[in-house]
């Protein structure tokens, strides 16, 4: 009997103090180790958020010291070149500067041109052109007095595309691809960059035949070339260069809009120089993501605006030649394809040719299927997306006079009116 109390003692003393709420040595390890686990979780976004009070407050520190160092204009030529905002100038953000005062340029480290394989699908591009209208310009309404025939005569003879058609290797479009941090719908990049800014200034006027194109530069140029035999992929002025967008995607392919400013040199030796600077260039591929077909391609120049070529030509062979500017307006010029890329040769599973464009047989209709996409947004909307990487006061809405009031009286805010000789994005109105 007592054997029997002895065994049941400890056992009504272990329900006690489990209702006391006395706990082992282990449990209360557990509860240590939890609250040690809870402090550390708080703390991490606590952590981060002290370092990016500290990051921002020596940022606006840096830049109080900036303007009282250099006043508002000198920050403002700083920040031309500051491209991360983070007001330090890496040797890369520099090297305008160096360019500038030494007027030597560094080499460049350009993308190989990429060898494209022989069998491969080719794309077949159309040339379309319908010439500018010579009384759009303002020089017409006094039948260009002053202006010599010489300066004009480049103009005048651009009466049709210099290749009607031609046949591109499908992967030459790789080079609208994005880069592997931009494969999201709406995403923006630079296909071509702008190498202009506030220090470097503009390009020369007096040049009659464009650098030899390298790494992308070489399907932009190769495209435009379809136009005219001297395209400028650099436009003297900004902007300048080419960007892209992804307006839609899916597992295979991508729906890439793009805008290019390029501009073309129409007169050659002994003329002077006349340059056609149309107001910009834009399309869209679709293609897919391993560049080895493409569903279609457009290239054009928007013809909505009453206006839209600049147009300037020397009168003397330097740059400190007098200049005549004028504007106007070019119907069409445009690239389409005349359909989907094609193979140019077709095997069957053991590698035999079936059939090639060489053949005297009927050629094999290709059907191809319904592109159907898992993402996209409008075509206006990745519009207005490269409009605003290209221009960042596109930020704000421009509104035409009626709208704007209404707009304003919506939002109780006030109306800042502008008024403008032309357009204020794109160079030509």
């Amino acid at each position: 009997m007592a054997a029997d109390v002895d065994k049941t003692i400890p056992e009504d003393e272990s329900k006690m103090s489990q209702r006391n709420g006395h706990l082992s040595p282990g449990s209360g390890s557990w509860i240590s180790r939890g609250i040690w686990t809870l402090l550390i979780v708080a703390a991490v976004p606590l952590l981060a958020f002290g370092i990016k009070s500290y990051q921002d407050a020596q940022l606006i520190q840096r830049h109080e010291e900036s303007v009282r160092t250099l006043g508002a204009e000198g920050l403002f030529l700083f920040s031309s070149l500051d491209t991360d905002h983070d007001l330090y100038l890496s040797p890369e953000e520099f090297k305008p500067i160096v360019e500038k005062l030494t007027g030597i340029t560094p080499p460049v480290d350009f993308e190989e041109e990429e060898t494209h394989d022989p069998n491969g699908e080719t794309l077949t591009l159309e040339a379309k052109m319908q010439p500018l209208l010579l009384d759009s310009m303002t020089k017409s309404k006094d039948g260009f007095l002053g202006v010599s025939h010489s300066s004009l005569s480049g103009l005048r003879s651009w009466k049709s595309p210099a290749v009607p058609f031609s046949s591109f290797s499908a992967t030459q479009f790789r080079a609208l691809l994005p880069p592997k941090n931009k494969v999201g719908v709406g995403d923006t990049w630079w296909v071509i960059p702008s190498e202009l800014n506030i220090f470097t200034g503009y390009l020369p006027n007096n040049r009659y035949h464009p650098p030899s194109p390298k790494g992308k530069e070489v399907l932009i140029h190769s495209l435009l070339s379809m136009f005219h035999p001297r395209p400028f992929i650099k436009s003297r002025f900004a902007p300048q260069g080419a960007i892209a967008c992804i307006r839609a995607s899916n597992d295979f392919y991508y729906d890439i809009v793009f805008r290019i400013h390029a501009e073309f040199q129409l007169n050659d030796v002994p003329d002077f120089p006349f340059w056609f600077t149309p107001g910009k260039f834009t399309g869209h591929i679709v293609l897919s993501k391993d560049a080895s077909h493409v569903r279609n391609f457009h290239l054009y120049v928007p013809n909505d605006r009453s206006l839209n070529v600049d147009m300037e030509w020397l009168y003397g062979a330097s740059e400190s030649s007098n200049m005549e500017v004028d504007i106007g307006y070019l119907p069409q010029l445009e690239l389409q394809s005349t359909g989907p890329s094609t193979p140019s040769i077709i095997m069957d599973q053991s590698g035999n040719i079936i059939d090639n464009r060489d053949g005297g047989d009927e050629p094999i209709q290709f059907v191809f299927e319904d592109i159907r996409w898992t993402s996209e947004i409008s075509r206006q909307e990745a519009a207005r997306r490269l409009e605003v990487a290209l221009y960042p006061f596109k930020k704000v809405s421009y509104l035409p006079f009626s709208e704007a009031f209404e707009r304003a009286e919506a939002e109780n805010k006030l109306v800042h009116s502008i008024l403008l000789w032309g357009a204020l994005d794109d160079q030509s109105c």
